[in-house]
């Protein structure tokens, strides 16, 4: 497997990612909404990956703007509270192609529910040949169905794009711990676990459908901090970083 590989400097061992990007991870230091400069700081990453010749794909959370089960959880309707998660999730794809494209790299934004006037439909035979084309690709509004989460989507459209790996960045803590390191401190650090232990010991990597999705399909998945902005491209070049999560 391509993570096993010995790390060799800007010779990628993968050629097509599917990176899951968290809405929380975009805002920085704030109480809600988004960091411009954590924004900036994603986008330099994805574009140093993407000029080593990776074809990246994006799926990109809303928790930072709109959560359907807080919405829930105040009386709002399950799947109201759902479909404006999945606008907030245009929202972010949106200020994230803006950063992209001010790092000269050539992007696209595609909607899983209809909003023609600001992003593409998501048709999976076109999203394949942005990616062909050398760009890359935000999917957004997650799987334009509710109660289906952005983990969810993001092992769908790795799925659907072929892709290697799904890079699961995380904020603040380096890959996946057996507890929340933040309320345990004596969480330890899992280097590598399989699919099914991870969904037996209800580990935070993905939810259960996400993790059976890509269980079921033999797609591995890397848990990292985004935080060093270094680690996405070690990754990419083989070298392990993370929580290794594979069948």
């Amino acid at each position: 497997m391509a993570t096993d590989a010995h790390p060799a400097e800007d010779a990628p061992v993968y050629r097509r990612v599917l990176v899951k990007v968290s809405g929380e991870s975009l805002m920085g230091s704030q109480e809600y909404g988004t960091d411009p400069e954590r924004i900036r700081a994603i986008a330099r990453q994805l574009a140093s990956v993407h000029r080593l010749g990776v074809e990246v794909g994006v799926v990109v959370g809303g928790g930072n703007i709109f959560r359907g089960l807080a919405a829930q959880a105040s009386g709002m309707d399950r799947a109201t509270g759902d479909y404006m998660g999945m606008l907030a999730t245009v929202l972010n794809a949106l200020a994230l192609q803006d950063a992209l494209e001010k790092q000269e790299v050539a992007t696209r934004v595609q909607s899983a529910i209809a909003i023609s006037e600001v992003a593409e439909p998501y048709i999976r035979r076109r999203a394949m040949r942005h990616l062909e084309k050398g760009r890359i690709v935000i999917f957004a509004a997650g799987t334009g169905n509710p109660f289906f989460t952005t983990d969810t989507a993001a092992a769908l459209r790795a799925i659907e794009m072929h892709a290697e790996v799904i890079l699961m960045a995380k904020n603040g803590v380096e890959g996946v711990y057996s507890a929340d390191p933040a309320v345990d401190p004596d969480a330890t650090f899992i280097p590598e676990i399989t699919h099914m232990e991870a969904i037996e010991r209800r580990l935070r990597v993905m939810d259960s459908t996400a993790l059976t999705l890509c269980m079921e399909n033999r797609l591995p998945i890397v848990v990292f901090n985004m935080g060093d902005e270094r680690n996405i491209d070690r990754i990419v070049c083989g070298e392990r970083v993370g929580t290794l999560v594979r069948t």
